[in-house]
């Protein structure tokens, strides 16, 4: 009888401690940033026009494995961005660029890893075209 209940005890204590592990996503102390640089096309893709740091620009974050967007931010007017209050783990940050006129955006990823509870990554710059006209 005592073994059965040492056995469960441990088991309990198991479930619990793995439970209470956390991976990637919200809730820690880490953040990553970055900016978003624009290289802005004329209607046909094919002459620059200007370029600079992108404000008002999606940038998105999947945690971990995930497949669905963990999160969202507009860059501020001088391209920056900011995922704050991160757990150790993978990351997955990604904005859009125009590759050619009339078809569908195309991602630009980085994976990152946050290995610190207390890390602030910073990210090279996010290099897209656009055809804001």
């Amino acid at each position: 009888m005592k073994t059965n209940l040492t056995i469960i005890c441990l088991f309990l204590i198991g479930v619990f401690y793995n439970s209470c592990k956390k991976g990637p996503g919200e809730g820690g102390r880490a953040s990553i940033n970055g900016k978003v640089y624009s290289v802005n096309y004329n209607a046909t893709m094919t002459t620059p026009q200007d370029s600079g740091y992108l404000g008002g620009e999606k940038v998105y974050i999947l945690y971990g494995d995930e497949i669905a967007v963990g999160d969202d931010q507009d860059s501020n007017h001088d391209g920056s961005f900011e995922f704050l209050y991160l757990r150790k783990g993978k990351y997955k940050v990604y904005t859009f660029t125009k590759t050619t006129p009339n078809h569908l955006d195309t991602a630009v990823v980085q994976e990152v890893e946050i290995t610190d509870n207390k890390q602030k990554l910073m990210l090279p710059d996010f290099r897209i075209k656009t055809n804001k006209n």
